[in-house]
C-alpha cells in the first residue's frame, strides 16, 4: 500500500484493534510469569513464534531475501527487541500491570522527542509541545507515587526502558534499508535474535520453571502465535504506511486498557495516584498526535 501522511479509517481501525491486543497482551505476560520465569517466557515466546511465522511465511509465499542493508538494520532492531522485551518482562514480573503499563506506554513521548530531530515532518511545536510537558508531567506522577506497596522503582525504571527500546525500534524501521524489508522479515529478525540472546540470559535470572499450569502455557501460546501474526505483524505494516508518531500516539488507548484489564482480571487496586498518572500521559499523548492541517 502507498504511504499515508495521516490516518485514515482503516488506520483507526486497525490502532483500536492493535491497542486492545497490546493492553490484554500485558495480562497475558503477567500470568505466564507466574509460572515460567520472565527471561526464559520470553525466550520461548520468540522462539515458538519464530516457527509461528515461518509457516506464516511460507504460506503466503513472502520472499526470504534481504540486502546487505537490509541485514544489518535487522540486527539492530533485533536486538532492541531483545532489550525491550527482557526490561519489559522483568517489569511485570515486579510490579503491577497499571504502573507498567502507563510507563510503557509513554513511547511515543521519546519517539516523538527524537522524530522532533531526526524525522522531517515530526516537528513538536505548538500544541504537541504542550501535550509533550502534560505527558512528561504525568510520567513524573507515575514515578513520584509510592504509597502503596505495589509501587517498585525498578520496575518503574524497567517499564521506561523497554519504552525507550520500543521507540528505537520505531525509528530504526523509518531510518534504516530495513524499511524496504518485508514486515514478516524484520519481524523475523527481531525472533531470531531476541530468542537466541534471551535463552542464553535466562539462567541467570533464577529457576526456569516456577508453578507450572496449563494456564501458563495457553498464556504463553496466545503470545507466541496471536501476538506474533496478528499483533506485531499489524504493528509492522501500519509503520510502513502512516506516520510513526500517529501510529505510537494513538496507542493512548493501550494503558487506558491495561488498567481496565488488570483490575477486571488481576484483581489490581486503581489508585487515584495511578489514575491521575495515566490522564495526563494519554492527554499528552492525544496532544502529540495533533498536527496542523495542510492548507488547501
Amino acid at each position: 500500500m502507498e504511504r499515508k501522511d495521516r490516518l485514515d479509517l482503516i488506520g483507526v481501525s486497525a490502532m483500536l484493534g492493535f491497542a486492545t491486543l497490546f493492553a490484554f497482551n500485558q495480562i497475558v505476560i503477567k500470568i505466564t510469569i507466574e509460572g515460567i520465569q520472565p527471561i526464559f517466557s520470553a525466550a520461548l515466546r520468540s522462539l515458538i513464534g519464530l516457527v509461528a511465522l515461518f509457516i506464516w511465511i511460507k504460506l503466503r509465499g513472502v520472499p526470504i531475501y534481504m540486502t546487505r542493508g537490509q541485514l544489518w538494520g535487522g540486527v539492530l532492531i533485533g536486538f532492541l527487541f531483545t532489550f525491550e522485551f527482557l526490561c519489559l518482562f522483568l517489569a511485570l514480573d515486579i510490579t503491577t500491570v497499571s504502573r507498567a503499563s502507563v510507563i510503557f506506554y509513554t513511547m511515543p513521548i521519546w519517539l516523538g522527542i527524537i522524530a522532533h530531530f531526526l524525522l522531517p515532518g515530526e516537528r513538536l511545536s505548538g500544541i504537541r509541545l504542550v501535550g509533550f510537558l502534560i505527558a512528561i508531567c504525568g510520567v513524573a506522577w507515575a514515578f513520584l507515587d509510592r504509597s502503596t506497596g505495589e509501587a517498585s522503582l525498578l520496575g518503574d525504571v524497567l517499564a521506561l526502558i523497554a519504552a525507550l527500546g520500543w521507540a528505537g525500534i520505531a525509528l530504526a524501521v523509518r531510518l534504516t534499508p530495513v524499511s524496504e524489508a518485508p514486515a514478516e522479515l524484520q519481524l523475523g529478525c527481531q525472533l531470531a535474535i531476541s530468542g537466541v540472546v534471551l535463552l542464553i540470559l535466562s539462567p541467570l535470572f533464577g529457576p526456569l520453571i516456577r508453578d507450572f499450569q496449563m494456564i501458563h502455557g495457553a498464556a504463553l501460546m496466545f503470545q507466541s502465535i496471536v501476538m506474533v501474526i496478528f499483533g506485531f505483524l499489524l504493528w509492522f505494516a501500519l509503520m510502513k504506511i502512516y506516520p510513526a508518531s500517529d501510529i505510537a500516539s494513538f496507542s493512548f488507548l493501550s494503558p487506558v486498557l491495561s488498567v481496565f484489564f488488570g483490575w477486571w482480571i488481576l484483581g489490581e487496586e486503581i489508585h487515584a495516584q495511578t489514575v491521575g498518572a495515566l490522564v495526563l500521559v494519554c492527554i499528552g499523548l492525544v496532544l502529540i498526535s495533533r498536527r496542523p492541517k495542510k492548507a488547501a
